[in-house]
């Protein structure tokens, strides 16, 4: 869930630019609906969370975001389990793309 004061703005983001899979739950409640996902939990000092969208081709991925306005804030670095970068999405939201390392 996003919860901000441009929730309008965040549904158009995902369904306009990103083209994320949605299907409208009634009164342009837009759900989106991922193909496949995965929750991960890491050890911190404090507790935080993050959500993050993840390509098969980040490169590709990028290059198509970019060509429809998306603003990338970090370029495409290695993490070691996976190739990562992050995007800015209405409202402020900077969110992370990356690319698995493993299956």
């Amino acid at each position: 869930m996003f919860f901000s004061p441009q929730a309008d703005e965040l549904r158009a983001f995902f369904k306009d630019v990103l083209q994320l899979p949605f299907f409208d739950a009634g009164d342009g409640w837009l759900i989106f609906k991922p193909t496949s996902g995965e929750i991960g939990f890491h050890p911190a000092e404090g507790v935080r969370h993050e959500i993050s969208l993840y390509t098969d081709d980040i490169e590709a991925t990028v290059r198509d975001w970019k060509s429809r306005g998306v603003e990338f804030t970090s370029p495409i670095i290695d993490q070691g389990y996976g190739l990562i970068t992050t995007f800015m999405a209405p409202g402020g939201l900077e969110i992370q793309l990356y690319q698995p390392a493993y299956d």
